[in-house]
């Protein structure tokens, strides 16, 4: 990608058991692993998922939050969770994520119509929270 306009990179979410929030992003939300197996073998401090080709969500063991030491404090503010992360997907996958979190008895918001965001007003949205009580939102705007 030649294109160096600001984006948003990656989301560092605090998880207890990387493998496991793993296969649930990979199984109920439908985002593909990435250095899992590195994970795996000690090769990599964390695993990821990939949220598109420019976006990934860091799965970060909630045992290394002391050691957060990039910036004066972070260690104390380590291990908290963001109050949510929002995906915004086209209305096909938004109703196919939603029909896979159920099937996996993962709770559902209703559902919320004109919520705004990045891109304006979302025609529905709602939320749900993986196993280590980080909350997102799934939206659909078209």
């Amino acid at each position: 990608m030649t294109d160096n306009t600001t984006r948003l990179d990656h989301v560092v979410l605090w998880v207890r058991d990387p493998i496991a929030a793993a296969g649930f992003y990979e199984k109920a939300v439908g985002l593909e692993p990435v250095r899992l197996t590195d994970f795996s073998l000690g090769e990599a401090p964390f695993p990821s998922v990939r949220v598109n080709e420019e976006t990934i969500l860091d799965l970060m063991p909630v045992a290394k939050a002391d050691r957060m030491t990039m910036l004066p404090g972070a260690a104390e503010s380590s291990g908290h969770p963001v109050n949510h992360v929002c995906l915004s997907l086209p209305a096909d996958d938004f109703d196919a994520l939603r029909r896979r979190l159920e099937e996996h008895s993962v709770p559902v918001t209703d559902l919320s119509h004109d919520s705004f965001g990045a891109r304006g007003l979302a025609k529905r949205s709602f939320y749900f929270r993986d196993p280590d009580g980080n909350v997102f939102e799934a939206r659909h705007y078209d």
